[in-house]
């Protein structure tokens, strides 16, 4: 069980006035996620099913006697539903300092978000992209700050499309999981260069940092498509992490002293790990954030 468990974070930092947005937390790692944040300071849980926001929010402000956990609706799956979530945080939080970028799908049978993308591309990566997108002038005014994208080890499968990015053409909703994944790391890779500036003395550094991770093997919801993966999750649950668990390395993203300014790496069980050859690929990372900009009508330069 404990080989299992995996690395744990061991910071004690608080968040005395700073504040977290944390997408998908009222289930799973998210909601462990949130549930240790808020012993550190406000917290902001950004959830697509209110009255289950509002529920997981009772608990942690029961167990954590911090009043500073709020609920406030996102919809990844609707760009429309972004950009409202976003005009709300923006109006009434003038600082952020940590977004964590959490919420996921996996292996849904072929569908599209109301934009038209395919529901893991959109969701997973294009819903993300566009939320950081809007924040991201509040995390620079309220610098230093850390932006968290949680990715997975599935992104070793994955492959950018770009000739069938939506699955049209052909598709399987494991390999659109894993693409989805990879599409995380080559963002968090690209915006950690965008970020640092181009300056060999730092200048123009925004002293925002991003990095992505792997959870590790959870037992969550998050397989509920899936009838067969479901069924072997419950058999060998004691083979996979808690979510407390497998919360771990995202806690330890957003809060360790000791990654002040790392930035644009990958993390698993609290340290580094390995990323794929394809996650590596500057170039791919660089036509990938070029076409989520075109595919959400945004410049971001």
């Amino acid at each position: 069980r404990r080989y299992v468990a995996g690395g744990q974070c061991k910071s004690t930092a608080k968040l005395d006035g700073k504040v977290v947005i944390i997408t998908g937390a009222n289930t799973g790692i998210g909601k462990e996620t949130a549930r240790d944040l808020a012993r550190r300071g406000k917290v902001i849980l950004a959830c697509r099913d209110i009255a289950k926001g509002e529920a997981a929010a009772n608990e942690i402000r029961a167990e954590t006697g911090n009043q500073q956990v709020i609920v406030k609706k996102l919809d990844l799956a609707d760009t429309k539903s972004i950009r409202e979530f976003a005009d709300n945080v923006l109006a009434e939080e003038k600082e952020l300092h940590i977004l964590i970028n959490n919420a996921g799908v996996m292996l849904c049978p072929y569908s599209k978000t109301a934009d038209g993308f395919e529901m893991h591309l959109g969701v997973n990566h294009l819903g993300h992209f566009l939320l950081t997108f809007l924040l991201l002038e509040r995390l620079k005014q309220s610098a230093p700050a850390r932006i968290v994208n949680v990715s997975s080890l599935a992104h070793h499968g994955g492959r950018i499309r770009f000739h069938d990015l939506h699955g049209e053409k052909s598709y399987n909703r494991g390999l659109a999981y894993c693409h989805s994944k990879l599409a995380n790391v080559l963002f968090t890779r690209e915006l950690a260069r965008r970020l640092q500036g181009k300056s060999p003395s730092g200048e123009g550094c925004t002293k925002v940092t991003a990095n992505s991770l792997h959870p590790g093997s959870v037992c969550s919801e998050l397989v509920r498509h899936s009838f067969l993966m479901t069924w072997l999750w419950k058999a060998f649950s004691f083979f996979l992490k808690t979510p407390r668990e497998g919360a771990q390395t995202s806690v330890y993203c957003a809060v360790a002293e000791e990654l002040d300014s790392v930035t644009g790496q990958y993390f698993s069980d609290c340290q580094p790990a390995y990323v794929s050859p394809r996650g590596r690929d500057d170039e791919t990372a660089k036509q990938l954030w070029s076409v989520s900009c075109e595919l959400l009508g945004i410049q971001w330069d």
